[in-house]
């Protein structure tokens, strides 16, 4: 069956979901998704993030939708033609709902490790507002023990059930959930008892915001000072497919792999991810591109740059000699048969 978004016409099997499309098309008319995850079964319709207009229903029935469909619940019809980013009412939406998101959420990406690669940071650079109208007191709740890597800060939750899925559907003893409704809902565990199994790294991951965090990494450094490099090794539990995100010669975190949309290629084990700091446990390929377009890929060493010479200091500007060195990309250089998925 053929459907068309934004003029771009593509034909797709029966079941295929308009966000699905969207993405074999790929550019700027693909949503943006805070919980759909293609790699979990059961995600996606809670945050409205995603939402297209939907001009033709179909050949058999052309009359339009009258509300803004989500695209990730809402299947392909033949002759379906589909509004995203060239539609006035999608974009107004999607500003609604960044505004909505960011209610709740506390402005802590001056300290919180996810950003510069935080998908909620990246729908506020594309679709946010310059003011906010909410005056009300944010709710918060207290810090809680969830276990000995995760390190949980449900202030910044929006609760999109990515991690509830990835426990439920790749573990056996899923001890975590929502507990509460509306505004006293939170991620929480079962009592006295902590999250501890072999996949449970890969809540991380699966993370949209900063509301999960690794606890070997916290307060270490910002992502876009390290260099993320493809990694493997010969693991008996999982794929060992990894990046390693390096400052100098040390291993500061490990990640699954992420696909253009910022969702985890082959999910990874616990021992990888944090076991395994040593650069000789590892077997590496090479520098890895960033991932999609995102904040922290605005000044990276894969995009040509002219040099900007301000009247300064030099090391206001460019920062110590030595730790240039450690950040740059010279002893591996980057290139497009490197980068290669």
């Amino acid at each position: 069956m053929k459907v068309t978004i934004d003029g771009h016409e593509i034909e797709v099997e029966p079941g295929t979901s308009i966000l699905q499309a969207a993405r074999m098309i790929g550019g700027e008319s693909v949503p943006p998704a805070m919980c759909y995850y293609s790699k979990l079964e059961g995600t996606g319709g809670k945050c409205r993030a995603c939402l297209v207009e939907v001009s033709k229903g179909s050949e058999a029935d052309p009359r339009p939708m009258p509300k803004l469909m989500a695209s990730c619940k809402t299947g392909v019809m033949d002759g379906m033609e589909v509004k995203s980013i060239t539609s006035p009412r999608v974009l107004e939406a999607r500003k609604a709902v960044t505004e909505f998101l960011l209610i709740n959420h506390p402005l802590d990406c001056p300290v919180c490790d996810q950003a510069g690669e935080c998908d909620l940071q990246n729908l506020a650079f594309n679709h946010g507002k310059e003011q906010k109208r909410f005056k009300e007191d944010k709710r918060t709740f207290a810090p809680e023990n969830i276990g000995e890597n995760i390190q949980l800060h449900m202030n910044r939750c929006i609760l999109c059930y990515r991690c509830v899925k990835t426990a439920e559907q790749l573990t056996d003893k899923r001890v975590h959930g929502v507990c509460g409704r509306g505004e006293h809902a939170q991620i929480s565990t079962y009592i006295s008892t902590a999250i501890d199994n072999e996949f449970s790294g890969n809540m991380i991951d699966v993370c949209p915001v900063g509301a999960l965090t690794d606890k070997t990494f916290r307060f270490k450094s910002r992502v876009w000072f390290n260099k993320p490099y493809n990694a493997h090794r010969n693991c008996p539990t999982c794929s060992g497919k990894v990046t390693l995100w390096m400052f100098g010669e040390e291993i500061q975190r490990v990640t699954a792999r992420k696909d253009e949309f910022h969702e985890v290629e082959e999910f990874i084990c616990n021992s990888c991810r944090f076991d395994h700091k040593d650069p000789k446990d590892w077997i590496i390929e090479g520098p890895r591109k960033f991932e999609k377009f995102s904040v922290i890929n605005q000044n990276n060493y894969t995009t040509k740059l002219d040099k900007v010479v301000l009247n300064t200091e030099k090391q206001i500007v460019e920062g110590r000699e030595q730790d240039r060195n450690k950040i740059s990309m010279k002893a591996i250089p980057y290139t497009e048969h490197e980068s290669k998925e």
